[in-house]
């Protein structure tokens, strides 16, 4: 029986990452359609298309998916959706600040997902303003620990505009203006370095420490949130000391 269950758990796992990873394609390939329709179906002319193109592209999305949602985005075959960005506001447990980026054709359907996902796992949702001034719109360029150190990719960064680097575990995260994140990426392609990600995202500028129970708590919070399909992103500054991440992954 021990080995049944084992396999049982086993497959709900896959389902589950199969499910999560059907989400992420959803939520990349709407990123590209909106990309083209706001600056046009060519990536050579709309930076934009391009890195959501890539990011897409890093994460496995079929090609024939990514071509249709630039064909749709872009009118080139007359089927599209509107959507609209909104942004929620809300506090995890422990006092977690969260941002909740939505990207929907269906305004209630957004806000009632988001509600429910604070309500049940002990958040809250807050007032508009009351969260996003503890965030600054950053851009986020993320390359993985390979063969250059952080003082290598200094060098390449440095003049398009990179403020900092941060040393994530296995990647580093290059920090700049919303505005120079095409330039710091195209300094790294230009010195040959690949790159995971490029994209503006919603950075904390100060973060909530927590102890194990707040981790897990914030945690499943934001993965509840992560689970709607109107939602985009989700930010917080949540902040996981060493000692407790190595305790999530004795859990895990």
């Amino acid at each position: 029986m021990a080995g049944h269950s084992k396999w049982a758990t086993t497959k709900h796992k896959k389902a589950a990452l199969d499910a999560k990873r059907g989400k992420l394609f959803a939520k990349l390939v709407k990123n590209i359609e909106v990309a083209a329709r706001m600056g046009g179906p060519d990536p050579a002319g709309n930076p934009t298309l391009y890195d959501a193109i890539q990011k897409a592209k890093k994460t496995s999305v079929p090609n024939d998916n990514i071509d249709r949602a630039v064909k749709r985005g872009g009118g080139l075959d007359g089927g599209g959706v509107d959507y609209e960005t909104l942004m929620y506001e809300g506090y995890a447990p422990g006092g977690v600040a969260v941002l909740v980026e939505c990207l929907t054709d269906n305004k209630n359907r957004a806000v009632s997902e988001v509600r429910l996902a604070f309500n049940r796992n002990g958040g809250n949702m807050a007032d508009s303003g009351s969260v996003s001034y503890l965030f600054e719109r950053r851009g986020v360029v993320t390359v993985a620990k390979g063969e250059h150190t952080e003082d290598d990719l200094l060098e390449v960064v440095l003049d398009a505009g990179a403020e900092e680097i941060n040393d994530e575990g296995e990647a580093f995260e290059i920090l700049s203006e919303a505005t120079d994140v095409v330039a710091v990426r195209s300094a790294l392609q230009e010195a040959g370095i690949d790159y995971e990600s490029a994209e503006a995202q919603f950075v904390p500028t100060m973060r909530t420490p927590v102890d194990l129970e707040g981790a897990q708590k914030a945690l499943r919070l934001i993965d509840a949130l992560e689970d709607s399909d109107d939602v985009q992103a989700v930010y917080s500054n949540l902040d996981i000391p060493d000692e407790v991440a190595a305790q999530l992954g004795e859990d895990e």
